[in-house]
C-alpha cells in the first residue's frame, strides 16, 4: 500500500521518532491532565505508549489486518496505570483521538488524486484500529477502577464502623493503616420517599373508565429501587462535594448516619454553612431532608451519633419541619423526652382533653403560630372566633390558658411530654 508512489507503512516506521515527540507535545498542550504528571513519566511511560502505538498502525497497514489481542496489551496495562493515577478515562480516550488524527494527517498529506484507494483503505483501517484501542483501553481502566473502588470502599466501611463502635483507633490504625481525621462532622439524616418509590408512575392522556385525564398506576418494585438508589447517590454527591473527599455513609431509602471529615466545625448558617448544605441535599434528592449534626473527636463520634439520632426522632415527633437542627434548637424537648417523675405528671396536666381532640389539636396549632389567632383559624380551616371559643374551653377544662406566661410555659411543656411518653 502506497501513497505518492512511497510505501506507507516502510515511511511511517521511519516517521516514529520525530512524530511521537510531536503527538506528546500536542497531549501536553491540549490536555491539562497530561501536563501535571511527572516530567519523566511523560518522557518515559507515555512516550513509549505513543510510540508502540504509532508502530502498530504501521504493521496494521502492511499487513492488511487488524491489530491482535497481544498487540493491545500494552495499551491496556497503561490504561490500568493511568487509572491508578487518577487520570479521568475521558482525557485517556481523547489522547488517543490526538495521537490517531496525527497519525491519519501525517499519512494522508501527500496524497493526490490517484491515490483514492489506498486513502480510503488507510481511513478504513485507523477507523477499525480505533475501534479496538478504545474498546482495549476503557474495559482495562473501568475493570481497574472496580477494583481500587471496591478497595476504597471497604477501607471507608471499615474506618466507619471502628469509629461508630468505638473502637481502639490506635490499634485499628497499627492494623489497617487507616488513620482517622482530628475531627468529623457527623449527621443522622431522615429522608422523606421520593414519589418515584412508592410504586405509582403518573400516567399522562385518556384513562378509560370512570374520570379521565392522568391518573396514577402501579409501578414496579424494580423501578422503586431505581429511584431509592438514584435519591441515595444524590445525597452522597452532595455530601462528597461538601467535604471535598467521600464521606463516610451507612444510608438506605429512610436516611442513615454521616460521618464528614472536617478540619474544623464548620459554618451552621451562611454561604457554605451546613444549612445550604442541607438545602442542597433536599433540591439533589428532590425529597425533603431531616438532618442533626454534631462535630466531634473520633472517640466522640459515638456519643454525637446517638444524640443526633434523638434529636431527629424528636423533630419526627413534634410535628417539626424538614431542616437542619442541632441540641440547641430542642433542649426543651430533648430534657423532657428524658425518663423522669415529672414527665408523666406534665403530660396529664393535658388528659382533661383527651376525649376532646378538636381542642388538643387546637391548642398545638394555636402554639405552633405563635399565639396568632388568624393564622391557627387558617390552618384549622375555622372562623378566629371558634379559636377563641376552643381556648376558653380549654381553660375551663385543664385551668390552663395561653393568655397566661406561667400557663404557657407548662402547656408547651404538657404537649412536649404527651409525645415522649
Amino acid at each position: 500500500m502506497a501513497i505518492a508512489g512511497r510505501p506507507v507503512a516502510t515511511w511511517l516506521r521511519a516517521r516514529v521518532p520525530a512524530l511521537t515527540t510531536r503527538v506528546v507535545a500536542r497531549l501536553l498542550s491540549d490536555l491539562p491532565v497530561y501536563a501535571e504528571l511527572p516530567h519523566e513519566e511523560i518522557a518515559g511511560d507515555i512516550a513509549d505508549i505513543v510510540q508502540h502505538n504509532l508502530r502498530l498502525f504501521a504493521d496494521v497497514l502492511e499487513h492488511r489486518r487488524a491489530a491482535t489481542d497481544g498487540e493491545l496489551a500494552q495499551q491496556r496495562d497503561s490504561a490500568a496505570q493511568r487509572a491508578e493515577e487518577g487520570v479521568p478515562l475521558d482525557a485517556i480516550l481523547a489522547a488517543y483521538q490526538v495521537g490517531v488524527a496525527m497519525c491519519w494527517e501525517e499519512t494522508a498529506r501527500d496524497a493526490g488524486p490517484g491515490d483514492l484507494p489506498a486513502v480510503l483503505e488507510i481511513m478504513d483501517r485507523i477507523l477499525v484500529l480505533q475501534q479496538q484501542l478504545t474498546s482495549a483501553v476503557s474495559g482495562a481502566y473501568l475493570e481497574a477502577r472496580q477494583i481500587l473502588d471496591s478497595q476504597e470502599h471497604g477501607g471507608r466501611h471499615a474506618l466507619m464502623a471502628a469509629l461508630l463502635t468505638g473502637e481502639d483507633l490506635d490499634g485499628f490504625t497499627r492494623r489497617t493503616g487507616l488513620r482517622p481525621a482530628a475531627r468529623y462532622l457527623t449527621m443522622t439524616l431522615a429522608l422523606a420517599p421520593h414519589p418515584d418509590e412508592t410504586g405509582a408512575v403518573p400516567v399522562r392522556g385518556p384513562v378509560r373508565g370512570p374520570g379521565a385525564g392522568s391518573a396514577l398506576v402501579p409501578g414496579s418494585a424494580a423501578g422503586a429501587s431505581v429511584a431509592a438508589r438514584r435519591k441515595i447517590r444524590r445525597i452522597r454527591t452532595a455530601l462528597d462535594r461538601f467535604a471535598g473527599t467521600p464521606a463516610l455513609t451507612a444510608l438506605d431509602a429512610s436516611g442513615g448516619t454521616v460521618l464528614l471529615p472536617v478540619a474544623e466545625p464548620p459554618p451552621w448558617d451562611g454561604p457554605g454553612g451546613l444549612c445550604d448544605l442541607i438545602a442542597e441535599a433536599t433540591r439533589a434528592a428532590g425529597v425533603p431532608v431531616t438532618a442533626a449534626a454534631e462535630t466531634a473527636s473520633p472517640g466522640g463520634v459515638p456519643a454525637a451519633v446517638a444524640r443526633n439520632a434523638e434529636i431527629v426522632d424528636l423533630v419526627a415527633r413534634t410535628g417539626r419541619a424538614p431542616g437542619l437542627y442541632r441540641l440547641a434548637d430542642l433542649l426543651l424537648e430533648y430534657q423532657l423526652s428524658r425518663p423522669s417523675e415529672a414527665l408523666r405528671g406534665l403530660a396529664g396536666l393535658l388528659s382533661p382533653l383527651d376525649a376532646k381532640p378538636e381542642l388538643l389539636h387546637t391548642l398545638e396549632t394555636y402554639l405552633g403560630h405563635g399565639l396568632d389567632r388568624r393564622a391557627a383559624a387558617a390552618a384549622l380551616h375555622v372562623h378566629p372566633n371558634t379559636v377563641d371559643y376552643r381556648i376558653r374551653r380549654i381553660d375551663r377544662l385543664t385551668g390552663l390558658s395561653p393568655a397566661r406566661p406561667a400557663d404557657l410555659q407548662h402547656l408547651s411543656a404538657a404537649l412536649v411530654a404527651r409525645r415522649s411518653v
